[in-house]
């Protein structure tokens, strides 16, 4: 690791894309050096654009599947297509950016001996068996559905990172993100906030897949990232031993049906937009809720504060705005 500059220097994937654009934000505002990488297939220049000339920010063009050679602190490992829509149009080159993209960042962490996190996602525990989902739970998921590609890549991805950290003593921290949402979401990334807000806000009809009784716990963003930079700054056990490396759900443990989250949209935004029922895709989870007693154990208490209202009236604020531009 780097000792001669007093200020973290941090690389992070993904880093234009929604959550990795809220991370940037933290991390400059705390006085840290920044690298964002990103391919932009899902993200966006605009996401990042107001740290453009900050002499503690830098923008590079880079896919995770090819090796990257920097000097840095830390590595936050956020590059992958996230949402149904994107991650299934190219389902190969989606297992690519998990299973490649986690090698070429374990190799560099390996190299420079820098501490990385990488996000994993609620996905990997597929349409749960157990509620709510614990970390030691191994998951239902089948392996060669429409969603695989996305599953099984980040399932993959922890496989490698915990062999790294027990063969190589590499410093790694894996975080299993639930459902999050907030400003800077992809308008058209299918997912089921993005999509009833867009909807309403056009007055189009909001589609309702299934009977709507299918649950998911919603984080906001600025709670997800402060859990993320919790988990980084965790130091390690003892001298020359890397920490705790997890896994550890991040996620809001107040579980709603999609039918309460079309209702809260539709009040919030007084949209006269119906509801429409189609089919439930193929593999998509009945209940999704997460135990955190692990991150309230190990990163300071840790829960999300922000109440589902609150954050979408927020996250409605920002899709207005884009929409009327």
């Amino acid at each position: 690791m780097r000792q001669y500059n007093p200020k973290k220097r941090i690389l992070v994937t993904g880093g234009a894309g929604f959550l990795g654009s809220h991370l940037i934000d933290r991390l400059i505002s705390r006085g840290d050096e920044v690298i964002c990488a990103d391919n932009f297939f899902t993200g966006s220049k605009a996401n990042v654009s107001h740290h453009i000339g900050n002499p503690n920010f830098e923008l590079i063009r880079h896919d995770v599947t090819f090796p990257l050679y920097l000097e840095v602190d830390q590595i936050y490992n956020l590059a992958c297509p996230a949402s149904p829509v994107h991650y299934q149009h190219d389902p190969v080159a989606t297992t690519k950016t998990s299973v490649h993209g986690a090698i070429n960042m374990l190799g560099l962490a390996k190299r420079i001996k820098a501490r990385i996190f990488q996000a994993s996602t609620s996905e990997i525990y597929g349409d749960p068996a157990v509620h709510p989902q614990r970390e030691d739970y191994w998951g239902n998921v089948n392996t060669i559905g429409p969603r695989s590609c996305y599953d099984e890549g980040k399932r993959c991805a922890e496989t490698l990172f915990f062999d790294y950290h027990k063969q190589h003593l590499v410093d790694i921290r894996v975080a299993r993100i639930f459902n999050t949402y907030g400003p800077r979401m992809h308008p058209n990334d299918g997912r089921v906030v993005s999509n009833f807000i867009v909807q309403a806000l056009k007055g189009e009809d909001i589609t309702l897949y299934g009977d709507g009784s299918q649950t998911r716990s919603f984080c906001y963003v600025d709670d997800l990232i402060e859990g993320f930079l919790r988990f980084m700054d965790l130091p390690c056990a003892d001298s020359g031993q890397p920490g705790y490396p997890g896994p550890i759900n991040l996620g809001n443990p107040m579980e709603f049906t999609i039918l309460q989250l079309a209702e809260n949209i539709i009040e919030l935004t007084g949209t006269k937009s119906k509801l429409v029922i189609k089919a439930l895709p193929i593999d998509d989870p009945m209940q999704r809720q997460p135990d955190i007693s692990r991150a309230r154990q190990y990163l300071g208490n840790w829960q999300p504060e922000t109440q589902l209202k609150q954050g979408l009236i927020k996250t409605i604020a920002y899709f207005d705005c884009l929409l009327t531009k």
